[in-house]
């Protein structure tokens, strides 16, 4: 019996993502293609390792028992085929998702350096303040703001962000500048629902050895980092951001600080990555390079 390496790591990929269609997209071949070396798969190994229909691609259990060994195949091959290309540089995809901020603010500005160092990289950034599902949406690697969440994902976290609260200048002058917690009974927050649910608006603030969330009035929820700032400027209510947000609209004399003492928890920032022990040299590249880059604007993690 021959297996083939690449048919595995198509196997690999399909089994991942639950769909021929997004793993050839990903793999950058036909779905046609990916089909056909499945079937070639299965006919070598005498075995049906997917259940497909109309609507769903599920693991059968003889594809359940191959997918690790499957998997580790498949690094291994990738390792050995990226061994000898350190003079040469890296080459091939690494798929990244990134919260919108950070990728605008610090990760794309920098870019440039790494693809000059690695001129046949290919890097795919995905940039959203929604949770991902990395192993289904099939990321090399994810930049977590808060709870890692998935405890299968690997990594560490590389620091925090400090969080500040930030009011408009026209906001502070129709309501007033609140001094202390209890003059927030005349205010408003800027509410940041991801669902755009109904949860209650709230104003979070540190309270002897933790914190505590005072329940506020809001005249507009928003589902995006960007528009939670901007209606701040828009003069919608206070934000609770992380202060490397508010640099460079404080720069632009747009925002003000309010409540300096009472700023409500910093987030854990975490670079988690999809593979386990044996993560391919690409993948390990990029994350060392994400992690000098963030290591220059985030706090040293004590937790």
């Amino acid at each position: 019996m021959r297996i083939d390496l690449e048919s595995l790591s198509i196997f690999v990929k399909v089994a991942e993502l639950g769909s021929f269609t997004r793993a050839g997209e990903q793999l950058g071949m036909p779905k046609a293609r990916v089909s056909l070396r499945l079937k070639a798969l299965e006919t070598e190994l005498g075995s049906q390792l997917f259940q497909r229909s109309t609507r769903v691609v599920r693991l059968t259990p003889e594809g359940e028992e191959l997918l690790p060994r499957a998997r580790r195949l498949a690094q291994e091959a990738e390792e050995l085929g990226t061994m000898f290309q350190g003079a040469r540089g890296l080459r091939g995809r690494v798929r990244i998702d990134l919260p919108v901020n950070i990728a605008r603010d610090i990760i794309l500005p920098r870019l440039p350096e790494l693809l000059t160092r690695h001129p046949q990289l290919e890097v795919l950034i995905n940039t959203t303040d929604r949770r991902t599902e990395p192993f289904r949406e099939g990321f090399d690697c994810v930049l977590r703001v808060g709870a890692q969440g998935d405890p299968e994902l690997v990594g560490r976290k590389l620091g925090i962000l400090r969080m500040t609260n930030y009011a408009s200048a026209a906001y502070l002058r129709k309501y007033g500048t609140p001094q202390r917690l209890e003059d927030l009974d005349r205010h408003f927050v800027v509410h940041y629902d991801p669902g755009l649910g109904a949860e209650t608006p709230t104003f979070e603030y540190p309270h002897e050895d933790g914190y505590r969330e005072l329940p506020m009035r809001s005249m507009v929820t928003v589902s995006s980092v960007d528009a939670y700032v901007s209606a701040c400027r828009a003069g919608l209510g206070i934000v609770q951001i992380p202060r490397l947000n508010a640099r460079e609209r404080l720069r632009e004399d747009t925002l003000v600080e309010v409540l300096p003492t009472l700023t409500c928890m910093p987030m854990p920032v975490s670079l988690l990555h999809t593979y386990g022990r044996s993560v391919p040299r690409r993948v390990r590249v990029v994350m060392n390079w994400l992690t000098e880059l963030l290591d220059q604007s985030l706090e040293t993690y004590k937790g």
